[in-house]
């Protein structure tokens, strides 16, 4: 199990972003995460992955404290972490890239991997991880390099920012293969409802705060009305946002 207990962090200006969050992610289970620009998600997330540090509060894997860990220490016990903006890397091509990320896999699970962010293999694994990849592609690819590493606890950053429709529904597909095929735990951010209908539990964060929190079937009656638009009490300001 994955615990947040407690966690505090300020900017460098001392504004509060992350005010007392607390949350357990079990394993087999898939978090969404979900709130207003500026909630703090993000950060939250980057807190987890071990990019930022708490000022207050602990960070719990399997028992195990892991608050003042950096992101490798974090990776080597089984903690991956998906940016919301992936680094470009020149010179490095896809096939380098999951070959690093899982030294052990196979010419067939890399393609296989591929397939499943909607990347034609072929076409993809000798292009260089650079500026000549859209901003969708290279999300996917760094979605597969994480994919590929086959972590306890998998964190994705709003996966389906610059992914067509179609390759998205073959990623929450994947999502969803990830959490019941395996011993491991997904924490996803994300506004889109497709991402929240294949949730196990649902958090809502605004103002830095856990405002809501509950199983999908349960959040689901709080967040959509019958007709599939949002309850007064849920589309005001501070509230999720139109467009999840």
């Amino acid at each position: 199990m994955l615990k947040l207990e407690n966690l505090v962090w300020n900017t460098p200006m001392g504004t509060t972003i992350i005010n007392n969050i607390s949350l357990a992610v079990p394993h087999n289970r898939l978090l969404v995460i979900t709130g207003p620009n500026g909630s703090g998600k993000t950060t939250l997330a980057k807190l987890i992955a071990g990019i930022e540090t708490p000022l207050s509060g602990k960070i719990i894997m399997d028992d195990e404290d892991i608050t003042d860990l950096d992101v490798s220490e974090r990776a080597k016990k089984g903690l991956a972490f998906a940016f919301q903006q992936p680094v470009r890397f020149k010179g490095i091509t896809v096939r380098d890239l999951l070959t690093i990320a899982n030294k052990e896999a196979s010419d067939a699970e890399i393609r296989e991997t591929l397939l499943k962010v909607g990347l034609q293999p072929e076409k993809y694994l000798d292009r260089e991880v650079d500026a000549k990849l859209s901003g969708g592609e290279i999300k996917r690819v760094e979605i597969a390099s994480v994919l590929l590493r086959h972590a306890k606890y998998t964190i994705f950053d709003e996966p389906e920012a610059g992914i067509d429709i179609w390759s998205f529904k073959d990623l929450t597909e994947t999502f969803e293969s990830l959490k019941n095929d395996s011993d491991s735990a997904l924490i996803i951010i994300s506004h889109q409802k497709k991402v929240l209908s294949i949730a196990d539990e649902i958090a809502v964060i605004d103002g830095g705060r856990v405002t809501d929190y509950g199983e999908r079937a349960e959040m689901f009656k709080k967040i959509f009305c019958e007709n599939d638009t949002y309850h007064s009490c849920c589309n005001r300001k501070g509230a999720i946002p139109d467009g999840i």
